[in-house]
């Protein structure tokens, strides 16, 4: 059970990882102005705040990393 709640746990986090990078290169977010339940909304908005952080934290931590390399 506990096993179970970690994997969906990371799979949730990977999704809003994903949506952060779709921001940062095209500029398209979730229309969050259209959830009317505001606490709801500001739930969406925390999760995908986690995302951000974990793309830039993998942003930060690959940029160190001899195995990649900044292609522009």
């Amino acid at each position: 059970m506990f096993g179970k709640l970690v994997h969906l746990t990371v799979d949730a986090v990977l999704v809003s990882a994903f949506l952060a990078g779709v921001k940062r290169t095209t500029g398209l977010t979730p229309a969050l102005s259209q959830i009317s339940n505001k606490d709801v909304r500001q739930l969406m908005r925390s999760y995908l705040e986690i995302g951000e952080y974990v793309f830039d934290f993998a942003i930060v931590f690959l940029g160190r990393s001899s195995k990649f390399e900044r292609k522009r």
